[in-house]
């Protein structure tokens, strides 16, 4: 599969154990040297075919800063990497967030090929050239376009998941029921996976920045990445999109975009991959609100999120906080979640 975006257009290959394939892809690239930062065993990423550096990452929230970014970068010139040479990314979607803006930013950018090892980052993060840290004050608010030279989606590493990742990659899955890839519950993860990276291989080559129709990945994701910074990353990103998911489908319905039958479908979709829909117990909804203020998407003095319609997803802003503070008032409410 190829994200077409003209001279930097790159290849995205799923399947079992395709992460072989790295030092044809570092030839293909004529680099001479390379930097693997991988939060998995160092067996994992092959041997890339020239001199190397391997460092340790970590994946989690907590490592998501502008102070790794940083260290990343300072190693990366104390191996004395070249913008000609390759940095390789090996893990889960944080990795390739962090590493991914490591790259972008030394040398104002030097080519990176992401090995995701988790469902959440195959099928999303490792995707797209979006690459962000976060501040205090949110999340993803610093970051950088910055487009891979490949992606090596090995279905192999996904054997060891525990469930909790399984589940955090399907909150992304079910989320693309409703931006046009619908029905891929019950398929096989390849498929999943292949699904909802073409999905988002077209959009992204239709709109590289988020001018417009990019906008329509981010389905559930205002609340969703709230969520996870109110609840100090408790939640993590898969479990917060599908509460947000179904929080857009009741917002939309609450605005008179779709119909109860469509406010309903969402949370049919959310429950049927075994997903949390309800906000967890005792949640701040001025916290809430406050945090979505923030979010990148925002425009106007209103809230802005991503509703379906009549006319498919798009982005809607400038939301009345009335409206959105009775439908989260209104949320179905859990201790798990």
């Amino acid at each position: 599969m190829i994200v077409a975006l003209g001279d930097r257009s790159y290849p995205v290959d799923i399947g079992a154990g395709v992460r072989g394939t790295l030092p044809d892809v570092v030839a293909r690239l004529g680099a001479r040297r390379a930097v693997i930062v991988s939060a998995r065993p160092s067996e994992v990423v092959p041997d890339p075919g020239v001199p190397t550096l391997r460092l340790a990452a970590r994946d989690g929230e907590a490592d998501k800063s502008l102070a790794n970014v940083e260290a990343l970068c300072s190693q990366f010139a104390g191996f004395e990497l070249t913008r000609s040479d390759v940095v390789v990314s090996c893990g889960g979607g944080t990795t390739t967030d962090v590493v991914g803006l490591a790259a972008a930013l030394y040398h104002r950018g030097t080519p990176v090929v992401h090995l995701p090892t988790s469902l959440l980052a195959q099928v999303d993060a490792s995707v797209g050239g979006k690459t962000a840290v976060n501040l205090p004050a949110g999340k993803n608010l610093v970051g950088a376009y910055w487009q891979p030279s490949a992606v090596l989606c090995d279905t192999d590493l996904l054997a060891t998941l525990p469930r909790r990742e399984w589940v955090n990659g399907y909150g992304e899955i079910a989320r693309a029921h409703f931006i046009g890839a619908p029905d891929l519950l019950g398929r096989p993860v390849a498929e999943q996976i292949a699904a909802s990276v073409a999905l988002k291989a077209g959009i992204v080559a239709r709109d590289e920045r988020d001018t417009n129709l990019r906008h329509i990945l981010n389905y559930g994701h205002t609340l969703g990445h709230a969520l996870e910074r109110v609840t100090d990353y408790a939640m993590r990103h898969g479990e917060a999109v599908a509460v947000g998911t179904v929080f857009a489908g009741r917002l939309a319905g609450a605005l008179g975009r779709i119909d109860a039958d469509q406010v309903a479908e969402h949370l049919e979709v959310v429950r049927g991959y075994g997903l949390p829909w309800a906000l967890p117990t005792g949640i701040d909804l001025d916290a809430l609100i406050a945090v979505m203020r923030l979010d990148k998407k925002s425009v106007g003095t209103g809230l802005t999120f991503v509703l379906t319609g009549q006319d498919g997803p798009q982005l809607v802003g400038d939301i009345d906080e009335t409206h959105v503070r009775a439908t989260l008032a209104d949320m179905p409410r859990s201790a798990t979640s």
